[in-house]
């Protein structure tokens, strides 16, 4: 008889999918599992655990190489406490600068959103911002640059 658990019992119990325990294992986040005689893979309570550590820590919005670096902190059971607090101090500052730059977004969206409301049947401001053709006259903090160029975020 079997001990452990199978791939998709371990994805079941840890709330995500065999494919992700798969591409997981490929990037070393989850060790090797044991295999049985048959050669099927055995996944353990411990394995539960760890994929429900890494979950956690992405709902947090931690990437995947911080969580392996977390994950390896976390092993090592030396003084780890002031490093994880440097890192969790690092991605908060980073929550906060995109925070800002939402904000800083959702104010020159609602100003052309505003615009175009306020300009019915003389043009949409909203695809002259976009094709750069309005100097946006309504947006005083965000420069041109900052709403025309493409794939640029608002800072």
């Amino acid at each position: 008889m079997r001990q452990g658990l199978t791939r998709s019992e371990l994805a079941r119990r840890a709330g995500v999918r065999p494919s992700t325990v798969r591409y997981y294992e490929q990037l070393g986040l989850l060790p090797a599992p044991a295999r049985t005689a048959g050669g099927y893979r055995v996944y353990t309570e411990d394995d539960v655990a760890r994929l429900r550590f890494i979950r956690r820590a992405q709902a947090l919005g931690f990437s995947l190489r911080t969580i392996r670096e977390l994950l390896q902190l976390e092993a090592s059971g030396g003084q780890t406490a002031e490093v994880v607090r440097a890192q969790a101090l690092r991605h908060l500052q980073e929550v906060r600068r995109r925070l800002q730059d939402l904000q800083r977004l959702e104010a020159v969206l609602a100003r052309l959103v505003a615009a175009c409301s306020a300009r019915r049947g003389r043009g949409c401001p909203i695809l002259q911002a976009l094709q750069g053709t309005d100097p946006l006259p309504y947006v005083s903090d965000v420069s041109d640059a900052d709403v025309s160029a493409p794939g640029t975020a608002l800072r």
